[in-house]
C-alpha cells in the first residue's frame, strides 16, 4: 500500500538523516503517528497546517512510501472529516516497528 505523510522542515531533516528510511520518534505530546491514505489529504495538511506553523519551520512537504500490506492491515482506517480525510493511527510506541515495514525509501513529492 502507498501512504503519504505531511511533514515540516524539522521532521524532513530527521527523515533525511536516516537516508529516507524511517520516520522519527514522536514527541511526548504526540501519542500517534498518522500516515494518510491519499495525496490530496496530505497536501491539504502540508498547506493548511505545516506551512503556517512555527513548529514546522513554516514549511510543508508531502512524503510518500510503500508499506507492507500484511502489516498495515492490522490497523483500522480512520475517517476524520471529509470522506477523503482517511488515515491510520499508529501508536507512538509502535513507530519503530512501523518503520521496519516500509518498503524502499521515503520520497518527497
Amino acid at each position: 500500500m502507498r501512504l503519504y505523510r505531511p511533514v515540516g522542515q524539522a521532521e524532513l531533516d530527521l527523515i533525511a538523516s536516516t537516508n529516507y528510511k524511517e520516520y522519527p520518534p514522536r514527541l511526548p505530546e504526540q501519542p500517534i503517528f498518522y500516515p494518510v491514505l491519499n495525496e490530496k489529504y496530505a497536501r491539504e495538511i502540508a498547506e493548511k497546517w505545516n506551512k503556517k506553523s512555527a513548529d514546522s519551520g513554516y514549511a510543508g512537504y508531502v512524503t510518500t512510501f510503500e508499506i507492507d500490506d500484511a502489516y498495515i492491515s492490522q490497523f483500522d482506517i480512520q475517517t476524520v472529516g471529509a470522506s477523503y480525510h482517511q488515515e491510520f493511527w499508529i501508536p507512538a510506541e509502535d513507530l519503530a516497528e512501523f518503520n521496519r515495514h516500509i518498503i524502499g525509501k521515503i520520497e518527497v513529492i
